[in-house]
């Protein structure tokens, strides 16, 4: 635990996360305040004042940059004029996940991917509930990390998932057991359209393990693969694997059907055919699920348990309503390329595709294939409406653009025929017209109720 009384603390950003790190950091004794560059919402305004922690909005004064370090929300980037500075000055910045390992008591498994995150953060916690175990699931999904480090101690693990942009500043953040579920191309505009930035972030989840952590990877996915030899001889973390397609040396894999773990001897586990959630993609996710569980010390009992009756997440893929003998599916949560294309790899029947929203660099060539076997509409929204009709109106035998989510859905109801899909699988950010993907998703889900 890091003494931070009376230390000269600035939190940059006001949303879920800075709002949470300056609660933490009050009620530890810092001499703290919060500013944000735009205006602050009225309800942190007053829980702000009621703790006693100074606050300002529509731009940072000098007052931020005379601390000893900045805990910033991952909303703000790197190319942030107050950033330079601090890099420039050596002015420690950290993020809310580093600041909350500070004070953690709980064994900590954390997850990161560029898809599944959220799918595996609550599986696992599906998956210690069968059990009768306690998790606290926090990060980017739920609460904040430093909302439930009070309630943290040895007796329950604490099930994180972290973004990209929440591990650009950690240093100490060693989780106990790191899982990293793929990497592919994913906000691209916010590191400098490199991916091998990106790629670098991702990989930071290990920086800090202590010997005795595991770190859990993608035997399948091609950018982890490339490491996994050399990962593999190193002996901080120990590397274990999951992979879809083979059995492996040691972890869990799929032989003629079955799952099997390895330790030196092959254990069966169950069917894939058994596992509630359908698609490639969620296939990986459930074995990653299980690895983590079975070295948590969970009884494979209750691993099966939980294969086979997970649920899934709102907006993943969640089947809204059946009208006219059309399924409408709500895939919001798909911000990526590669999201897209595991959301089209589930189904094999005709698809009405709502595609689009703020660009993030996308290459939508990469979804051709899919796009020519299943998808014979488009219906583009958003700030990319441009840039999909350019890269995608030959490859399918409708683009269609919409104003607006209900009239998006309209047009899709109007071009399904029965027996097919339509589906919000947008691949991009939702904020140039909505407040989150929630908040799509959710819009989506009221203009399917209302058709």
């Amino acid at each position: 635990m890091i003494d931070i009384r009376n230390r000269h603390i600035a939190v940059i950003g006001a949303a879920r996360s800075g709002l949470a790190a300056a609660r933490l950091l009050k009620r530890q004794g810092a001499d703290l305040f919060v500013s944000d560059a735009s205006e602050i919402h009225p309800e942190v305004k007053r829980s702000l004042d009621d703790l006693g922690i100074g606050w300002e909005e529509n731009g940072h004064t000098g007052r931020t940059r005379r601390v000893d370090f900045a805990v910033v929300s991952p909303g703000v980037p790197d190319s942030a004029p107050l950033m330079k500075f601090y890099a420039e000055e050596g002015i420690p910045v950290y993020s809310e996940i580093e600041v909350a390992f500070w004070f953690n008591r709980s064994p900590l498994i954390a997850i990161t991917g560029s898809n599944g995150k959220t799918t595996v953060t609550r599986w696992l916690e599906h998956t210690f509930e069968k059990a009768g175990r306690e998790c606290l699931p926090a990060g980017n999904i739920g609460r904040a990390f430093c909302d439930v480090v009070d309630e943290t101690g040895p007796d329950r693990t604490v099930i994180l998932e972290v973004s990209s942009f929440q591990l650009d500043h950690i240093r100490t953040f060693a989780p106990d057991i790191a899982i990293l579920l793929n990497i592919t191309p994913d906000h691209l505009d916010r590191y400098e359209h490199q991916f091998e930035r990106y790629e670098a972030s991702k990989w930071r989840i290990t920086s800090a393990q202590r010997p005795g952590s595991l770190l859990i990877v993608n035997a399948d996915d091609p950018q982890i693969a490339a490491r996994l030899g050399r990962l593999e001889r190193q002996p901080v973390p120990k590397v274990i694997s999951f992979s879809a397609t083979a059995p492996v040396r040691e972890g869990i894999g799929v032989r003629d059907g079955a799952i099997y773990f390895n330790n030196d001897n092959e254990e069966l586990l169950m069917s894939t055919d058994e596992i509630s959630l359908p698609g490639r993609h969620n296939l990986h996710n459930g074995l990653a699920t299980a690895l983590a569980a079975r070295v948590s010390e969970i009884e494979n009992d209750a691993i099966r348990e939980s294969l086979r009756t997970f649920s899934g997440v709102e907006h993943r893929l969640e089947l809204v309503r059946t009208l006219e003998g059309v399924r409408y599916i709500n895939d919001s949560k798909a911000t990526n390329i590669n999201a897209v294309w595991f959301a089209l790899d589930s189904y094999r029947m005709p698809i009405v595709l709502i595609l689009g929203g703020r660009d993030k660099g996308n290459d939508y060539t990469a979804l051709s294939d899919q796009l020519r076997e299943k998808v014979h509409t488009i219906i583009a929204i958003g700030e990319a409406r441009e840039a999909i009709r350019r890269q995608l109106e030959s490859v399918v035998p409708y683009l269609l653009e919409a104003d607006s989510m209900e009239q998006a859905v309209t047009l899709a109801r109007q071009k399904a025929r029965r027996g097919e899909i339509v589906m919000l699988s947008p691949a991009c950010a939702s904020f140039d017209m909505f407040e989150s993907y929630e908040d799509r998703g959710e819009t989506f889900k009221q203009a399917v109720r209302e058709l």
